[in-house]
């Protein structure tokens, strides 16, 4: 896209000036929780070095300690010209750090943020002076099973399906000087029945600039010919307004726009400029895809018409550096190698991702689910983290066409006693109706796996391997598993108690998990295969057989690459291929079954 700049962490948005922190730091842990007190801020103990961002636990970060420390410390230095800060703010950006984040600026205690997975910014313009300043950073983290922390252990050692925890800063930190009166966020809705963007304005000013000439204008364009613009006037700190996608030379005889699909990833560029009595003070870039996804009785219709999803799990791990990808070139080619899978998407699980991954999403057509990381335990203290960091997630990624999803609890993790108690039933409603309340198109699924409440898309997960038990259980039983007369995998039930099935589409959104490596170690589900020959059968019998069950539209099979001592990956965790890639690309996109309807 026009607005793309390679690294940039926020692709959705782009301004100019900005800087990336990432790099070594200096480190230290605090094993004793003293250096608040010993103002560790002023005077920096630590002697070791830390390579941002990523984790004390992995070998990129250079130190590969993978204990259990609750409290950690960053510091560097940074150079401030006036330039940045002369009638403009200072804006310091972490993409994640996990789990409680406190910043000092020159000594200057800056704010504090809790929450593991999403975006969170400081101004610190107060803080800085023109030349060298120094940034500390404390992060506090615990084994608390009521934070959300996703597959992170919360005990000494790994187990199951969680692996070593993730502690302080794992995603880029950067920082960009922006005009006094600017642009704050941008939310954009395509609505294309109507051939419409929805756009709402969230702007900063001080007060008396509102109704004194404040416009915010956006000009659409696609692959460099003019499409739109639109011009409003501001007497708040908020407005939106709706535009019409004209399309001209470039519309196509479905919708009269561009649109955006997995097979024809369209996207259009759009500029941003807030002005003042005329004058420009701030420009921002960015890009949308005029798609939808909406249910239509058992289906799910992508731009009208039904989409069968080909999906694969996807827990974004990297041998040497756990959840922070190594770079942009291995979020791309996570996305390339999905792909020649034969996936037309993913779900990203228990895990919120670099929004560049998003980006290339948007981009290649990769569609996703996005999924929140799980609490283990059921407080008031778990809703109120668990509540706030999925508005902030739904909030941070709503731009993203690639996302057609939304996956707030999974397997009832965090809601332990969901099958039964209305309390947490309750919660589980306000999630969906919350989210709804954000997301009017996407669909919502409440607890993907099984115990549904209120969902969009019932989802269920079984590892069955063999193929014909699987296919007589699912064709020959579908009311009996909807009405939770017969169980559908695990002893679980498809809906909670008090809940009924009401015909909505139904996705097998975990399945397989074959384990298959060279030696003894690691673990996947049911029996491990030893050869590729037998790795291929089972594959093909399993897979064969969900998109023979009648009424599925869809599914998603576990996983892409092996993580820590699970060893189920298509590709083991250096995205070396198991078996070829073209077979198992022609066993996902063989049209057979159910899935010959959507042809």
């Amino acid at each position: 896209m026009k607005c793309y700049r390679k690294d940039y962490p926020r692709p959705q948005f782009v301004r100019s000036h900005w800087e990336n922190l990432n790099g070594v730091w200096d480190f230290a842990f605090d094993e004793k929780n003293c250096g608040e007190r010993s103002e560790w801020f002023q005077s920096f103990p630590g002697k070791l070095k830390i390579q941002v961002p990523f984790t004390c636990e992995t070998k990129a970060s250079g130190i590969e300690e993978q204990g259990i420390h609750e409290n950690v410390w960053y510091r560097r230095m940074f150079d401030v010209d006036s330039a940045m800060i002369e009638n403009r703010r200072l804006i310091l950006h972490f993409e994640g750090s996990d789990f409680t984040t406190k910043v000092w600026v020159n000594g200057i205690y800056a704010g504090s943020h809790r929450g593991g997975y999403t975006r969170f910014s400081f101004d610190i313009t107060d803080y800085v002076s023109e030349g060298d300043n120094q940034l500390t950073v404390k992060v506090e983290d615990s084994g608390d099973i009521c934070q959300p922390r996703g597959k992170q252990r919360w005990v000494e050692e790994s187990f199951g399906c969680w692996y070593v925890q993730t502690t302080g800063i794992w995603k880029t930190v950067w920082m960009e000087s922006v005009p006094l009166i600017r642009l704050e966020h941008v939310k954009m809705t395509p609505v294309l029945n109507t051939k419409e963007l929805e756009v709402v304005y969230e702007v900063s000013a001080p007060p008396e600039v509102f109704g004194e000439e404040l416009t915010v204008e956006a000009e659409i364009s696609f692959e460099g010919k003019f499409i739109a613009s639109s011009s409003i006037s501001l007497t708040a700190p908020h407005g939106e307004t709706v535009i019409n996608i004209l399309g001209g030379g470039n519309a196509n005889f479905a919708w009269g726009v561009k649109t955006w699909s997995p097979e024809e990833p369209n996207l259009y560029d759009v500029d941003f400029r807030l002005r003042y009595q005329g004058t420009v003070q701030d420009e921002a870039g960015s890009y949308f895809g005029m798609r939808e996804i909406r249910i239509d009785g058992p289906n799910i219709l992508l731009n009208g018409r039904p989409l069968y999803q080909r999906l694969i799990l996807d827990q974004g791990y990297w041998k040497d550096s756990h959840l922070t990808p190594p770079d942009e070139e291995a979020l791309i080619e996570d996305i390339d190698k999905i792909h020649a899978l034969g996936y037309n998407g993913l779900r990203k699980h228990q895990k919120i991702e670099d929004e560049r991954f998003l980006y290339w999403c948007d981009v290649k057509g990769m569609l996703v689910w996005s999924e929140a990381a799980a609490s283990y335990g059921y407080t008031d203290y778990a809703v109120k983290l668990f509540t706030k960091e999925w508005m902030d997630i739904v909030t941070q990624n709503y731009n993203h066409p690639s996302i057609i999803t939304w996956t707030p609890f999974n397997e009832s993790w965090g809601i332990p006693g969901v099958e039964t108690s209305r309390k947490q039933q309750h919660f589980t409603e306000s999630v969906y109706h919350l989210t709804k309340s954000m997301d009017a198109y996407r669909p919502v699924i409440v607890n993907d796996g099984w115990e549904h409440t209120v969902s969009d898309i019932i989802t269920l997960h079984d590892y069955e391997e063999a193929g014909d038990i699987f296919y007589k259980r699912y064709a020959d039983h579908k009311d009996e598993i909807m009405n939770t007369d017969m169980y559908h995998s695990n002893f679980k039930s498809a809906m909670a108690n008090g809940y009924k099935y009401k015909g909505q589409p139904v996705i097998l959104s975990e399945y397989g998990g074959i384990a298959f490596n060279n030696d003894d170690s690691g673990w996947g589900y049911g029996n491990k295969v030893n050869t590729e020959e037998e790795f291929i059968r089972r594959f093909d019998e399993i897979t064969t057989a969900v998109k023979k069950v009648p009424y599925i539209c869809g599914f998603c099979y576990t996983q892409v690459t092996d993580v820590q001592q699970e060893i189920n990956g298509l590709m083991d965790i250096n995205r070396n291929f198991k078996v070829k890639p073209e077979i198992i690309k022609e066993i996902n996109e063989r049209q057979e079954g159910y899935w010959r309807n959507f042809s």
